[in-house]
């Protein structure tokens, strides 16, 4: 015998009870992605796979019965006592004999794998673009009503005349509808007609064909169209977010690794949460230059250190081919803080221009392993330090990869009230 099984679905049908899982168990599997965040390669930081759990707090509800009373209690497998005997109480008190270290079995973790989709889900829950008040950016897309051709029911307002007429038409032909001229010319024959036998043979076919202009109506229901409309999405507002990414010699595998690792996660961010948002990527030396996504995060490179010239690029970018009155435009720059002393000047100029025309503007500092993340006294983070007193710009400095995540979800985490100064 072989049975087929046709059920829709047939390979997920615990997939509510997945679901309903996760939505329970939502703040600790939160805490287990930001875990397993810490120690992933770039290629595979999210690509779901498995997380532990903690075992606590995962018990389902269930009635028990309450303390206190008298109540009768059936044991299955009791061969020793019976009804009204007194149990002694175990030795070693109420909870009975404490384990000695060492001994007895204890429980691990609970294990659960989050497929990539699932995975990508909890990181993007609570993040978002900050600083929306200048122009709307919806996640979703306005839809607007447009023409999708015709449909057998609608509304009265809607009804296509023209296609109804040409239906009805071409059903009026195809039938071979007698036409009212024909009628008419055959009824002028009849009172001119003096023969009886002619007029009622004339007579007989003016009632035929009388029938038959019954039976087929001039416009039947099912000749009758309406224009149909439905939502097309259209885009409510544009926005771009440049990426600014240190390459120079003085970035260490380890500084370019972290820097790597929050575009990562700002490019992940930004492709699976936003549909409509450009994403541009220019790396730099002592010159910058535009590239494309795999070039950014893979491709060699190395030289001098001239901040100017990333910013002069993205100033560029931004006149060319993204105008601030359409445009929401956000920024996100991660160095090592390391900058020639004549250029500190051309970069701030630079800064204090681009700022006003953005929305949003993150700076990200990476320092060597086992660095003060707190303290920064490097020329480019005093720098900006003293600009972010007029303009917005937010700072944070990241030394390990266990940094990486809080920053990022620091920076774009959702907020009740966005405010243009970063205190």
């Amino acid at each position: 015998m072989h049975i087929v099984d046709r059920r829709l679905n047939p390979r997920g049908k615990s997939l509510e009870n997945r679901q309903r899982f996760l939505r329970r168990m939502k703040g600790a599997v939160q805490q287990a992605v930001k875990r397993s965040l810490q120690n992933r390669n770039i290629r595979d930081v999210l690509d779901g796979g498995e997380i532990s759990l903690p075992i606590d707090g995962m018990a389902e509800p269930s009635l028990r019965r309450g303390g206190g009373g008298i109540a009768d209690h059936i044991l299955p497998g009791n061969r020793a006592f019976v009804e009204g005997d007194i149990i002694p109480r175990p030795p070693g008190g109420k909870g009975g004999k404490p384990k000695d270290a060492g001994e007895g079995d204890g429980e691990d973790g609970f294990r659960f794998v989050l497929t990539r989709e699932e995975f990508l889900d909890v990181f993007l829950d609570d993040l978002e673009l900050p600083d929306l008040a200048k122009r709307r950016l919806a996640e979703t897309e306005e839809e607007t009503p447009s023409r999708a051709g015709y449909s057998v029911s609608g509304s009265p307002s809607n009804i296509a005349v023209g296609r109804t007429t040409r239906l009805a038409m071409m059903r009026r032909v195809a039938l071979h509808r007698p036409r009212r001229e024909e009628i008419e010319a055959l009824q002028r024959q009849i009172e001119e007609c003096e023969d009886d036998e002619s007029r009622l043979a004339l007579e007989a076919k003016l009632k035929s064909l009388t029938e038959k202009s019954r039976r087929i109506p001039y416009i039947d229901p099912l000749d009758v169209r309406y224009r149909r409309f439905e939502n097309e999405p259209r885009p409510v507002a544009k926005a771009v977010m440049f990426c600014l990414m240190d390459v120079s010699g003085s970035m260490s595998e380890h500084m370019k690794d972290l820097a790597k690792r929050f575009y990562l996660l700002l490019y992940l961010f930004l492709s699976k949460r936003y549909k409509k948002v450009e994403i541009v990527f220019i790396r730099h030396t002592d010159k910058a230059e535009e590239v494309d996504e795999e070039t950014f995060f893979y491709g060699p490179a190395t030289g001098g250190t001239l901040v100017s010239s990333a910013l002069a690029a993205m100033r560029g970018i931004i006149a060319a081919r993204f105008d601030p009155a359409e445009w929401n435009i956000y920024g996100a720059q991660a160095s090592d803080g390391d900058n020639a002393h004549s250029d500190g000047n051309l970069t701030g100029q630079l800064l204090r221009e681009i700022l006003p025309l953005c929305q949003y503007f993150a700076y990200i500092e990476v320092g060597e392993e086992g660095g003060d993340s707190s303290v920064s006294r490097s020329p480019l983070w005093m720098l900006y330090d003293g600009i972010r007193s007029e303009l917005p710009l937010s700072m944070r400095k990241v030394c390990r990869r266990s940094e990486i995540f809080p920053v990022f979800h620091d920076l774009f985490q959702k907020r009740e009230a966005q405010s243009r100064v970063t205190p």
